[in-house]
């Protein structure tokens, strides 16, 4: 009986022990305790989401097409004659952590740029037209459409004048060099246009760089001395790939060579050919002023192609007072002129030469002169 008891007795103190711990368990915390949990220092709650973000529990809505998503980047010139975009960076979707690469979109607009001159029958300058007064072919097709078309009466020059400071010319050359003095003095606008100097006889000289400091151009040009012999080509070739192809400028420029000789070279290295296509390829306009005035010979068609493949003019003056008159039109012509660009039709990157022909429309009586054409880009 005792056994049975005291086993009783021991089994009740177990349970009992149990329940009193869980009781213990299931106490509210002291106020201190629960004072210190206050006071800790909470998270900061997440931001807020714009509304224009999707949460990060959506799915990302799938990146659009290149050609839907690219915007076009603003637009160089390139030395052709074309218009050629910086390539344009698109971001492709994200997948968790991990970077896809960007794609690169390279397009090339082919748009043609042209600057040129109109005059009526007697040889004046006729600046009222528009856009429907012409017709624009481009390699023998009708262009696809034309971008622009406007009268540039005040686009800043970059003018390169050319001397030709050989022995041939010797008994004329104070008069040139004071004509160019005058010309430059005239023509050149402080802090618009710029103009540099060079003189050519066996070598070629730059005697004063781009600048629009009209007593530089002076003393460069009064510096000048004829002697040796004759290196035309050179002092063109040279003219338009070092100085006027370069020039990458953020607006539009108008660039001009105006050319000073009797048209003989007996020193160049390059050909007559290779300086025509450098200078077309610079887009430059050349004026030609013959200095040979015992009459004309091949020397002067030589000056006269240039003139006309480059939508220039030929001067051929008599006497040496006609010099000066030939620069006074020159300064004039330069600020009366036109310019359009086009996107020609059938275009094609493969670095051949494409012919360019302007024709008036709706008006009698109107002669244009512009480049006779240009060297399409190469891919």
């Amino acid at each position: 009986m005792k056994s049975w008891m005291l086993m009783f007795l021991a089994a009740w103190l177990v349970v009992s022990l149990a329940v009193a711990q869980d009781s213990a368990d299931n106490l509210p915390a002291a106020p201190s305790a629960t004072k210190a949990e206050q006071e800790k220092p909470q998270p900061a709650p997440p931001p807020p989401v714009p509304a224009n973000v999707a949460p990060s529990s959506e799915k990302a809505p799938e990146t659009a097409p290149a050609s839907e998503t690219a915007a076009p980047a603003p637009a160089t010139t390139s030395s052709a004659g074309t218009v050629a975009p910086p390539s344009t960076s698109v971001p492709s979707s994200r997948s968790g952590s991990d970077d896809v690469p960007l794609t690169t979109i390279i397009k090339r607009v082919n748009e043609v740029n042209v600057i040129f001159t109109v005059t009526d029958k007697r040889g004046r300058f006729v600046k009222d037209l528009t856009e429907k007064n012409f017709s624009v072919l481009d390699d023998r097709n009708p262009v696809k459409n034309i971008r622009y078309f406007n009268a540039q009466t005040d686009l800043p020059l970059r003018v390169g004048l050319l001397i030709d400071s050989s022995s041939s010319i010797r008994e004329r050359f104070r008069f040139e060099q004071e004509s160019a003095i005058e010309f430059l003095g005239q023509m050149v606008r402080y802090k618009k246009d710029l103009a540099f100097v060079v003189s050519f006889d066996s070598n070629v000289e730059v005697a004063q760089d781009f600048t629009d400091n009209t007593e530089k151009l002076a003393r460069a040009v009064r510096s000048l001395r004829p002697g040796g012999g004759t290196a035309m080509y050179d002092a063109l070739y040279g003219a338009c790939r070092d100085k006027l192809l370069k020039l990458n400028e953020p607006f539009a420029v108008r660039r001009a060579i105006v050319l000073l000789s009797d048209g003989e070279d007996n020193q160049s290295r390059v050909t007559r050919e290779e300086a025509l296509e450098i200078c077309q390829r610079a887009e430059v306009v050349i004026y030609t002023i013959s200095t040979n005035i015992l009459g004309r010979t091949a020397h002067d068609k030589v000056l006269e192609r240039y003139a006309e493949e480059t939508g220039g003019r030929s001067f051929t003056p008599f006497r040496l007072e006609e010099v000066a008159s030939a620069l006074a039109a020159i300064q004039e012509e330069l600020r009366s002129q036109y310019a359009l660009g086009y996107l020609p039709a059938n275009f094609v990157a493969d670095g051949r030469y494409r012919a360019i022909e302007i024709k008036p429309r709706g008006r009698s009586g109107l002669r244009i002169r512009a480049r006779k054409g240009y060297y399409a880009p190469r891919q």
